[in-house]
């Protein structure tokens, strides 16, 4: 019983954070951008708004394929649905952590004019 209410959370979550990628990466809704979207409009001037966008959306497909995936094996193997979960967790975080570190290296998103 319980690998089909995880199953559940983790298909509308997980269906959540893909929906909102594909609003920011092909909506272009750089609002939905934290830090972004709190800029004057000099600071977003200096920035590549499709490029920002592309990535925080893919981010996002990346993020939300972790979360379906834990979804569905926590379906299909309840048995181990500790070692799923403490998996699929750590790689959420590490994935976060990756994109963190990306995203403020460099000048990634920077407009080379």
């Amino acid at each position: 019983m319980e690998g089909k209410i995880m199953f559940l959370i983790n298909l509308i979550t997980g269906l959540f954070f893909i929906a909102i990628g594909a609003i920011v990466r092909f909506g272009k809704a750089s609002w939905l951008i934290a830090g972004y979207n709190t800029s004057s409009k000099e600071e977003k001037a200096k920035y590549d708004e499709a490029a920002l966008c592309n990535f925080v959306g893919n981010l996002m497909f990346v993020l939300g394929g972790i979360v379906l995936v834990m979804g569905i094996l926590s379906l299909l193997i309840t048995s181990h649905l500790g070692i799923i979960l403490g998996v699929g967790w750590t790689l959420y975080v590490v994935v976060i952590i990756v994109g963190v570190i990306y995203a403020n290296t460099g000048n990634r998103f920077k407009k080379t004019r």
